[in-house]
């Protein structure tokens, strides 16, 4: 019997292969010209989409609606909409344009970085160091800081369809000194990394259909995964918020906040919800002061109570 997987639907083949070659074209030819131009181009080119993709526009809309309904106007709002698109543009056409690189100095000709003793402090332990980010501004940055800056880090995170396009970007985090981890996989692994001193990228700001538990977030309720706080409460690791957004001049900023503390009662479901809402916290204050650099087109809060994966 023929156990391989099916293929997929020929459209589909067609679709990400030409993804995937747009994709290699885009990164040839954004550095020919300069990084500024290439943000502004992709930056208008998404503020187009945000006409075109009408599923991904209304999700946006009503996201940033339910957050927001109480302090803008719907003009306001749907203004913030395709500057979140346009955002999205820029930030995915500067991790495009950034491919090539794998030293520290050429990441820092654009990239500040503040805070960086926070982690430092929590990396001396050598409990190990789960950094939090989220879909914030151009996050696979963070994961290129850890990694070449030596912390050798495993970063969690969902494979992407194609597997060209996945190996492309697995091979990206390699070649900067960082090791991809499929979300939900491999768990023995990454915690034998926190207990020899490494570090473990996360994010918890989507629902995803991993072991989660409901928590405040923005205000609504909303399925929150709790691998992350897991590994610190039973590891000991550290928790430190790491965020990258644009700035006005087209320059990135990564900041890196100080550790979050970890509650440990001995109710491990108490605080395991508690320190949940606290890491959630820093990426709520995060979001909030740079809300047009968020993924709103996301269904956030698409999980009801009853329906989130258990631990």
């Amino acid at each position: 019997m023929d156990d391989a997987p099916p293929k997929r639907p020929f459209r589909k083949r067609i679709k990400y292969t030409l993804i995937y070659w747009f994709t290699h074209s885009l990164i040839k030819l954004a550095n020919v010209f300069p990084r500024t131009w290439v943000l502004r181009t992709t930056g208008a080119l998404a503020g187009l989409a945000f006409y075109f993709f009408k599923e991904a526009r209304e999700i946006t809309i009503r996201n940033l609606s339910m957050v927001f309904e109480d302090e803008k106007t719907p003009e306001q709002i749907a203004d913030l909409a395709k500057q979140v698109f346009v955002h999205l543009g820029k930030n995915a056409g500067d991790i495009i344009r950034a491919l090539p690189i794998n030293s520290m100095d050429k990441l820092e000709r654009f990239v500040r970085i503040e805070g960086e003793e926070h982690l430092k402090a929590a990396a001396a332990r050598g409990k190990g160091v789960i950094a939090v980010t989220a879909h914030l501004g151009a996050f696979e940055f963070v994961g290129s800081y850890l990694g070449l800056a030596g912390y050798r880090p495993l970063i969690i995170g969902t494979a992407l369809k194609d597997e060209r396009l996945n190996s492309m970007l697995v091979e990206q985090r390699e070649n900067r000194g960082a090791e991809a981890i499929e979300r939900g996989k491999e768990t023995f692994k990454l915690v034998k990394a926190l207990k020899s001193g490494r570090v473990v990228a996360i994010l918890i700001d989507q629902d995803t259909r991993v072991k989660s538990r409901f928590v405040n977030f923005m205000g609504k309720p909303a399925a929150t995964p709790i691998g992350g706080t897991l590994m610190a409460q039973r590891t000991g690791a550290a928790v430190v918020p790491i965020y990258i957004t644009l700035q006005p001049d087209h320059s990135q900023l990564l900041r890196i906040l100080p550790e979050v503390e970890i509650l440990n009662t001995g109710d491990e479901e108490n605080d395991l919800i508690e320190n949940t809402q606290r890491i959630s916290n820093t990426t709520e204050q995060a979001i909030l002061a740079n809300p047009e650099q968020w993924v709103w087109m996301h269904e956030r809060w698409k999980t009801q109570p009853g329906e989130e994966a258990p631990a």
